[in-house]
């Protein structure tokens, strides 16, 4: 798929994974698994970061952009990332890094 381990995160997106799982014991318990492998590296977010965070949402209020997928682009620009592995790919083409568009895996 060409991409490196381990995966940046934010914990907004482990709580949305986890919720979308629900109570699925058998694909938390994977989840987990995958975490805990070292494959996922959860990126800090605090405070001085919140107000770029909200101004990526109202950017893009019109999708609407929620926390989780603000958390993503913010890192992306903070840590000069280029790629997200998402499945929300109607969301992340319309996103930008500076003027730049990610590079969403896996391909459609």
């Amino acid at each position: 798929m060409g991409f490196r381990l381990p995966l940046s995160t934010s914990s907004a997106v482990l709580t949305e994974l986890f919720h979308l799982l629900g109570d699925t014991r058998r694909d938390v318990e994977r989840a987990w698994a995958f975490i805990r492998s070292g494959a996922v590296t959860v990126l800090p977010i605090s405070d001085p970061d919140l107000p770029d965070i909200e101004a990526l949402m109202r950017k893009y209020r019109d999708r609407p952009m929620d926390f989780a997928d603000g958390t993503l682009v913010h890192l992306a620009q903070r840590e000069s990332l280029s790629t997200v592995f998402t499945i929300d790919h109607n969301d992340f083409e319309t996103y930008r890094v500076g003027r730049k568009r990610l590079r969403i895996l896996p391909p459609r």
